[in-house]
């Protein structure tokens, strides 16, 4: 489990800095680059500028960086939205369930089938709650239990959705809950589930409703922490980008971090400085000038 290292490396008591600021990574060449998708590498939209990103990641490639992208979304998904170029990056899905270094597994997790169960019915008995179990195969539902837009929208960034009767005995390895709830519960949610599953899972949110039930252990950070260790890149080499709560630990982490102009508050402070919005680009705007060509 990785702790908060703010205290460590001094982010805590620095101020967060502006975009015009001199914001440079600890290290002189930054060696792994970490970013989250939804609200910070991808546009509103979910497009991103494809051409300018892949002469970006040849540059990368050239000069021995790797390119990561970290996300609570499912391996398949990232696949999906870089296409071509999914085969030369590296992934941390899922929240950090699933670690991936190309096309070699770094790290897969094991929940026990016993915790899944006993999780999955304090789910089942908050009807409020919408329930999607993200496994290494697929993603799943329980059939007549959630709503036709919670479908849709699962199904939008899923691109394997099963429909089962019953979510405990689906025959597949079990990676993190996903899970839906009103928009304006998400703070009293995440209090009374993390309560109800201490030592059990950890709880954590994007926002806007959506939260994920994670493995302990199995957060972004954590899966930053296992490429970097497989690659032999120090943490002060690595740079992160985020704009969610669920990016917090990997922007503490990594030796330079940048929060989105469009992340809240709390996620700005836990970052060592602040770049344009998704719609901006901002995260190939900060790497055009750390990989200035």
């Amino acid at each position: 489990m990785i702790g908060d290292r703010s205290a460590q490396s001094g982010i805590a008591s620095r101020p967060v800095a502006a975009w015009d600021a001199p914001c440079v990574p600890e290290s002189p060449v930054p060696r792994l680059v970490a970013v989250d998708l939804d609200g910070t590498f991808l546009r509103t939209d979910y497009t991103y500028d494809s051409q300018r990103f892949e002469r970006l990641l040849e540059y990368m490639e050239h000069v021995g960086c790797c390119f990561a992208a970290a996300t609570g979304n499912t391996y398949l998904q990232v696949q999906k939205i870089f296409g071509e170029l999914f085969h030369r990056i590296a992934c941390v899905a899922d929240n950090g369930a699933q670690v991936m270094d190309g096309d070699e597994a770094v790290f897969v997790v094991d929940i026990p089938t016993e915790v899944y169960r006993s999780a999955l019915e304090v789910f089942r008995a908050d009807e409020s709650i919408q329930i999607a179990v993200c496994a290494l195969g697929a993603t799943y539902c329980e059939r007549g239990r959630e709503s036709d837009a919670f479908l849709e929208r699962t199904r939008a960034c899923s691109p394997r959705l099963e429909l089962v009767d019953d979510l405990a005995r689906i025959d597949d390895r079990v990676l993190k809950f996903s899970l839906t709830v009103p928009g304006e519960g998400t703070e009293e949610a995440m209090r009374s589930l993390s309560k109800k599953l201490v030592g059990q899972f950890e709880v954590t949110t994007s926002g806007y409703g959506a939260i994920d039930v994670i493995y302990p252990g199995c957060h972004k950070a954590a899966g930053i922490e296992r490429l970097a260790r497989r690659r032999g890149i120090p943490l002060s080499a690595c740079v992160a980008f985020g704009d969610g709560g669920n990016d917090i630990e990997m922007l503490r982490l990594c030796g330079m971090s940048y929060a989105m102009a469009n992340a809240p508050e709390r996620v700005r402070r836990a970052a060592k400085a602040v770049c344009p919005s998704n719609d901006e680009d901002g995260v190939l705007q900060v790497l055009d000038r750390l990989f200035p060509r």
